[in-house]
């Protein structure tokens, strides 16, 4: 992998952020309500709603308010909320580091339980085990998060009283509570992630498992678990690293309805807020800090490529 790669895959990364802050300005200059009056409220006078707008610089041309957002956001400055008069980054970046806990925790229980799985059910191809985890895997696609969330939250808080239902205790006040609120959100988000991932390894290792580098293996005597760890298993896990990867954008914008249901304050919820208030600042640097850290998990995916697989080069 050449420098001259990485430099191409950086400016890409820049290149699509800067699209998705346009597309994004412009869908909030779309929305129906106006900012003002929502700070104000509807019985404001036209003076004071035009003072509003004049603070707010939304008396300006879009293009201007544009190049000013976006220069401010290279120079580090997200703006300040217009409902909380709060620094957006101050809002937002903790926001960020709750929801890529949850996501964290969901990807590392999501490999222990998948890769073991989707192996099991490409050893035994055809059998039980393989129609038992194909099985688990279709009903964790089907099933919506909110109907996941909800089963798990009665059968563990309500039922078996062993968790709380919902609420978030920060990890640096206690990490036993912490850990506490975090196992339901986790399992509810980790069982939609299995279903996708034990699929996909399983039919990866399906397919390596007939190639002839591993025959040729079997035929120098290295035993089945070898086979299956060291020569197999790193090459099902390629296309692997690509699902992982789009799910990241999932676990940041695609779990709101999970962090509504257990009350975790991620980026998820805090997006719903500021949609809720037109909060234009807060939205336009949740979703570009979302779209941000996808594109970024996307170029870390290229590179788990290359480590994966000596024989892939980026010329």
């Amino acid at each position: 992998m050449t420098a001259a790669y990485l430099g191409r895959r950086l400016l890409t990364i820049v290149y699509t952020l800067l699209v998705v802050s346009l597309l994004v300005f412009g869908m909030t200059q779309l929305l129906p309500a106006d900012a003002a009056v929502t700070l104000l409220g509807a019985s404001a006078t036209p003076q004071s709603l035009a003072q509003v707008r004049a603070q707010l610089g939304l008396d300006q041309p879009a293009w201007l308010q544009y190049w000013h957002w976006l220069s401010g956001i290279a120079a580090g400055d997200f703006g300040r909320s217009m409902r909380t008069g709060q620094d957006v980054a101050a809002m937002m970046f903790p926001a960020l580091g709750r929801s890529l806990l949850l996501a964290l925790l969901a990807l590392v229980l999501m490999l222990a339980v998948a890769i073991p799985l989707g192996i099991v059910a490409a050893l035994h191809r055809g059998r039980a085990m393989d129609l038992v985890v194909a099985m688990v895997s279709y009903i964790g696609i089907s099933v919506p998060e909110f109907v996941t969330a909800t089963v798990v939250a009665l059968l563990f808080a309500d039922f078996l009283g062993w968790l709380p239902a919902t609420g978030y205790v920060p990890v640096t006040e206690s990490i036993g509570g912490w850990l506490a609120h975090m196992v339901l959100p986790t399992l509810t988000v980790s069982m939609i992630l299995v279903a996708h991932v034990s699929r996909m390894v399983r039919s990866e290792m399906v397919d390596v498992l007939a190639s002839d580098y591993v025959r040729a293996a079997h035929l120098k005597g290295l035993s089945p678990r070898r086979v299956v760890l060291h020569h197999a298993l790193r090459n099902a896990l390629l296309p692997t690293i690509t699902i992982v990867a789009l799910d990241v954008g999932y676990l940041l914008g695609g779990i709101i309805v999970v962090e509504e249901i257990f009350a975790i304050p991620g980026i998820g919820r805090a997006l719903i807020v500021a949609v809720q208030n037109r909060d234009l600042p807060a939205i336009q640097a949740g979703v570009l800090i979302i779209a941000a850290t996808y594109a970024l998990a996307n170029f870390l995916a290229d590179l788990a490529y290359a480590w994966l697989d000596r024989r892939i080069q980026y010329a």
